[in-house]
Order: C-alpha cells, then structure tokens, then sequence
C-alpha cells in the first residue's frame, strides 16, 4: 500500500479514494498522535476544524469531527475558512492540533485532509507517518485503543468568532494601510471568497470589483481563481483598478495582475517583497527563500538588489522548513506560496496580496514598476514521460549533453532534470535570454532523455 501522506496532507477523490471512513480513521489516528494520547486521563485536546466551501466538505467534516470526539477530543468548528486562517486560529487559541479539509487548486471532485501541529504548523514526515501508522493498526472499528465514555468524550462547539479574528489578525501586522488602492479580487469561489474582500476593505482599499465570491461547493476553482487568470486580467482594465489578486481554493497562495492585466507571478511578488522588507530593515538576514523552479531573473534581481537567495527542493513545504531552520522571514514558490513567517505559519494568499497593496499604497508606484524590479527569462518546460527517472544524475551520456546544453546558455540561462516522486517521468526546464533558444535547447534535452532512459 502506498503512502497516505503527499506532499500536502491526504488527497483524493471525494468518496472514492478519500471516504467518510478513511476521514474518520485517520482522525482517531491523529487524536492520538498529535493529541498526546498518553496523557488522555489528565489533558483534554483540543483541535480547531475548517474547510473550503467543497459540497464534499461537509459529510468529510462530520466524519473528521466525529473521529477526533470519539477519541476525547474537543472540536472547535471554525467553518469555511482559509488554510492559513485555520493554521492561525490553532495558534491563537491555544489548540493542541488543526484540521483542515480542502484540495486546494484542485477541482471539486476532490477533497483533501491537512492536519496541523500545535502553533499551526505543517507536520513533520515522522509525525504523518506515526498517524498513517496508527491508522493501519487499529482502523475504524478496533477496539484495542481505549475509548473514552460519559463526561469523557470529545465535546463539539461553533466558534463563530474566527472570521473577525483572523481577518482582524490580517489587517493589524500590515506596515501601512492601503487608502487609495483600488483592488479586483478573484476569491476562486473558495475558502476566501468573503475574507479577502473584507480584509482589504478594512485596510482601507477600494474593492471595485470581485469575481469567484459566491461559492455554490460546486464551483470551487471552475475557470476562476489563481490557475485561470484571464477573468482577473480582464477586470483589471475594465474597472481601471491598482491591484488584481487571484487566490487559489484554500487561499494559501495568491497571483496577482497590474493595471494593465499583466500577470504577476510569485517571483516578482517575492522579488517586491524583499526589497519592501530589506527597507524596512524587517528581511532578516537578509535572505529571501526560494525553490530551484524559480526563474532565474528572480535571482538576477536578487543579486542586483543586495539580498542573497537561498534555493530548496521544490515544495512550499522545503521553503518553510529551511525557513524555520534558520530564522528567515521571507521566502516561497513561483506559484505563487508566500511565507511571511514573522505573521504566518503557511502560505498565506490574502496576506500576500494585502502586505503587495501595502506597498503600492506607501511608495505610490503602479505595480508594474514595482514588479519591473526582476525581468522574467523565456523558461520552457517539457515532461518525458516513460523513462527511467532513477538515471537521471547517473547516465554519463544525458550529463554530457546537460553539460553542453549549460556551455551554450551561459550565465544567461538554465537547466534543470528533475525527476517526479509519483510517476515514471522526468521533467525538463530550460531558462534562456530568448524563447527560441530555451526551446531550442529543452527539445533537444528531452530527446536526449527518452534516447537514454527510454
């Protein structure tokens, strides 16, 4: 059986591979892991439960609740809300655990289970595998786990104060307000489709405009949010607005679009960012974080600005980690996961988009000039699949021609093999001063990959 745990928390298909039972199981694995079962008889846990608006969500919630009550824990249901709000609210009130139900960028039809550790952070890989290992064990219908009974068993509440205190918690660590913004905010009829407009209200931006705000649980995601941008870059125009922001279903990350209807991905978010928060005296160490897939005219610029990079496997989760190891405040992905660890345990979309208004409003600058600040390099990206990904770095044959491919580009460009972790394929990306050379180049390095791993 292979792993429960991907990258982040469980995914699936709703009621197919992600069921009311493997909820439930899982949660009773979770209570007493992360709950500290061990001291069950002198300690009540306690966990805080969200979830995006997913039609799926609701009977996932019922049986998530029902596992962690089952095994003595009491359960703060916090509704729909954002990943990073639910990430704060475990923190902020003192929960033993988080439990967040959503798929994130996904579609519908699929629904995902992140648990989150005291202080809401992301668990470690010995902790998932300490739940799955549970899980296993002991199942749903086990009876070798001491249940609790009476006065004993977990108790469920409403707490209703979490959107005022997360959105609150969002507008009071920004360094400025946004008075004279005009913000389009695209809330991909997701788990922030009311937090963000109210947020950026409360900070004195102007909200001219919202789409994916009226989340049905079946239209999560449906040609909206941050991986369907046109309906953003169309409204940037037509309402003649500052800011555009694109959040994904969970809203742990956020893309945003000038006044022009360019895109703006999380390289230049990072980019203005770092320089925003060098000024400020605020970037420690002054580092930003990034992952390899980052473009390398984000490292250019980096460089050019003062601010040294430091580069982790792809994953938001390597970025918080190397982050939390040694004590940056700023780092994230292309995709647009920013982690501002001084006032976030996560990504967090809303906050990302908000602290960018922030510094629109104090320099008065169009954020297409703010975004000018690194140049994007042509980057091409080819998936090879059915090879023999496990070859990659050791196939002297495909080396020579990434060796020959890197003497041809020069300090102006980039390879990159990376191999996938689930399926037998390997990823190329090339990076050039122009588009016809990158594909030039990524073409002829694919070829070389099915000729050797093939």
């Amino acid at each position: 059986m292979g792993r429960l745990f991907g990258t982040d928390g469980v995914r699936g298909v709703a009621n197919v591979g992600l069921t009311a039972e493997l909820a439930l199981g899982l949660s009773v694995a979770a209570a007493h892991v992360l709950g500290d079962a061990g001291a069950f008889e002198g300690h009540r846990p306690v966990a805080v439960v969200g979830r995006d608006p997913r039609a799926s969500g609701e009977f996932l919630e019922a049986a998530v609740i029902a596992g962690l009550a089952s095994a003595g824990v009491d359960v703060l249901r916090v509704g729909v809300l954002p990943t990073p709000a639910v990430a704060y609210l475990t923190g902020a009130l003192g929960a033993d655990f988080g439990v967040m139900l959503s798929a994130s960028h996904n579609a519908m039809p699929d629904n995902g289970i992140k648990f989150l550790a005291r202080g809401g952070h992301k668990l470690d890989d010995a902790i998932e595998d300490a739940i799955e290992a549970h899980y296993h064990r002991y199942g749903v219908g086990d009876d070798e786990w001491k249940r609790p009974t009476g006065a004993d068993v977990g108790r469920v509440r409403q707490y209703t104060e979490g959107f005022d205190k997360y959105v609150a918690h969002l507008v009071a660590v920004l360094p400025n307000r946004l008075d004279g913004i005009k913000v389009v905010i695209d809330g991909a009829h997701g788990a922030a489709a009311r937090v963000a407009p109210e947020a950026f209200a409360r900070a004195g931006a102007e909200v001219v405009f919202t789409l994916g705000a009226e989340p049905t649980g079946l239209n999560i995601n449906d040609g909206v949010g941050s991986t369907h941008l046109d309906k953003l870059r169309t409204a940037m125009k037509e309402h003649a607005a500052d800011l555009g922001i694109a959040l994904d279903g969970d809203a742990d990350r956020c893309l945003a679009a000038d006044a022009d209807g360019n895109e703006v991905d999380g390289d230049q978010i990072i980019a203005v960012l770092a320089v925003a928060m060098k000024e400020a005296g605020t970037l420690r160490r002054n580092t930003a974080v990034a992952t390899v897939m980052s473009n390398l005219g984000f490292k250019l610029a980096m460089e050019r600005e003062g601010i040294e990079l430091v580069q982790t496997a792809v994953g938001d989760r390597y970025v918080l980690e190397e982050m939390k190891q040694h004590g940056f405040a700023l780092g994230g992905e292309q995709s647009g996961h920013v982690i501002l660890l001084d006032h976030a345990t996560t990504g967090d979309g809303t906050l990302t988009g908000l602290m960018l208004g922030a510094r629109l409003a104090a320099t008065k600058q169009p954020l297409a000039d703010l975004a000018s600040v690194m140049t994007r390099l042509p980057q091409v990206l080819i998936n090879v699949k059915g090879v023999d990904k496990n070859r990659v770095e050791t196939c002297e044959e495909l080396q020579a021609a990434v060796r020959e491919a890197e003497a041809e580009l020069g300090s102006t460009g980039r390879v990159l093999l990376r191999k996938s972790g689930t399926e037998p394929l390997v990823r190329v990306m090339v990076e050039a001063a122009d588009e016809e050379q990158a594909n030039a180049v990524c073409e002829r390095l694919a070829a070389a990959v099915r000729t050797h791993l093939g």
